[in-house]
């Protein structure tokens, strides 16, 4: 074989290695293969909670039904209300479909965050958001199942805030993890995707 041959050969080989390696990392970012030997992330869990209503919710009282989560703050001032506002425009653009998926508010701030307190927060939104609230315990170990942070920060005056995780969790009928979800796109299109787990 000349050495030009061998030199196509080479190229060609680099090129077929290098396709191989970005489909599997596309299909490991993707979540469609796993690599041997690496669990995936355990993200949820059993959780029992009361919402905005006064009724308990629980991890099974959900099941049958993929849901949307998000940890956060009545106290809020920017991230929270624009993470739900996103939500309910998902919702709205699910239809009749809203009713077969849920979507919950759990509160990192259960001091000032009461069943009351949630429901008028809640009003702005859409009807199908859940506020869910508990005791101190109840709430640090849903946080942990779902790996979110959340810590007191004090503020001038005696007051305080909180830092949160700000992320949206799609979980299945099974509640079981599928992705964080991404509201930074079209309703329609982030509507089109939770109709998929429907």
């Amino acid at each position: 074989m000349s050495a030009r041959a061998t030199r196509i050969v080479l190229v060609l080989s680099a090129f077929l290695a290098g396709v191989t390696l970005f489909a599997a990392a596309a299909l490991l970012i993707s979540g469609r293969m796993q690599p041997p030997g690496v669990p995936t992330a355990a993200i949820g869990g059993p959780f029992k909670l009361t919402d905005h209503n006064g009724n308990e919710v629980t991890n099974q009282t959900l099941k049958g039904r993929p849901f949307l989560i998000f940890f956060g703050f009545t106290h809020c001032p920017d991230v929270c209300p624009t993470a739900l506002f996103e939500v309910s425009e998902v919702l709205r653009m699910l239809g009749p479909d809203a009713d077969r998926a849920a979507a919950l508010f759990v509160t990192v701030d259960p001091e000032r965050d009461t069943p009351a307190r949630l429901k008028d927060y809640l009003s702005s939104f859409d009807p199908h958001l859940r506020g869910l609230t508990g005791d101190e315990k109840a709430l640090a170990d849903m946080q942990r199942a779902y790996r979110v942070y959340a810590k007191k920060v004090p503020l001038d005056g005696g007051d305080y805030t909180m830092d949160h995780t700000a992320l949206v969790y799609l979980m299945d009928k099974e509640g079981r993890f599928v992705a964080p979800f991404n509201l930074k796109r079209p309703p329609e299109a982030a509507a089109a995707d939770l109709r998929k787990y429907l």
